[in-house]
């Protein structure tokens, strides 16, 4: 993240910050509706262990998610690309996946995989799949018809057009689905968390809404929101290492 975008953001975020208490002052919302911004920081004080456990499970599910999701569509993607009968047979299966709620989905996989860290990986992972392998996929179709050319005159075989031709060409691809499976990474393991949890960012909103405890889940929102920014931010700077020609939008 560049200097400017350091700045841009601080900018916003004292935006959005004075924009919020000024709502509670001018409206004078109760505690239990919308606390003020200090009190939600003073919950995050008084109980910062207790949010630090609980988010670094959120986000080991959420990376691990992340990480799994990627070589799911990445593999699925390179599969139908080089297999027309496969590409017949899974796309139907992951714009299937896709249409489902994802909060139909999460009770069976609490089912089937049970309430602890397995069932929320596999969630952030579905979510994750479908970007990359969509984008990826699309990639490798699109790949510049000179480029394709030039393999076969140097008669390449079809493993090696893809390795060597299609693959690169697609990384631009790649790294866009990447950029945007970031931001939708944590979603998963906090739809998860919700279905069934003892642990995470999605149990404390769970048990604060319970409990009518509105600053501490503004406080887990709060971490979630850094959680997903830090994410994003890292993903677009392992992309562009990756892709160091593409001009990030």
């Amino acid at each position: 993240m560049t200097r400017h975008g350091i700045v841009h953001a601080l900018f916003v975020g004292i935006v959005v910050l004075a924009f919020w208490q000024a709502l509670v002052v001018v409206l004078d919302l109760p505690r239990f509706m919308l606390p003020a911004p200090y009190q939600v920081f003073l919950a995050l004080e008084r109980r910062f262990g207790f949010f630090m456990h609980h988010a670094s499970i959120t986000g080991l599910e959420t990376v691990l998610g992340l990480i799994f999701g990627t070589l799911s569509g990445i593999f699925v993607a390179l599969t139908m690309s080089l297999f027309p009968i496969a590409r017949r047979l899974v796309m139907p299966l992951i714009v299937i996946s896709q249409a489902l709620p994802v909060f139909a989905i999460a009770p069976l996989l609490v089912l089937w995989f049970g309430f602890g860290i397995a069932s929320k990986v596999v969630m952030a992972m579905l979510i994750i799949f479908f970007p990359v392998a969509s984008y990826f996929y699309d990639g490798l179709r699109r790949t510049d018809p000179e480029l394709v050319d030039l393999g076969r005159l140097r008669r390449a075989n079809q493993l090696q057009m893809l390795l060597h031709i299609r693959v690169p060409a697609a990384l631009p691809a790649l790294s866009s689905g990447l950029r945007v499976s970031a931001v939708f990474a944590p979603i998963g393991a906090i739809v998860g968390e919700w279905v069934g949890s003892s642990a995470g960012l999605g149990f404390i909103m769970l048990q604060a809404n319970a409990r009518m405890q509105t600053d501490s889940m503004f406080a887990a929102l709060f971490l979630l929101a850094l959680m997903a920014l830090a994410l994003r931010y890292s993903v677009a700077w392992l992309t562009r290492q990756m892709v160091p020609w593409q001009t990030e939008t």
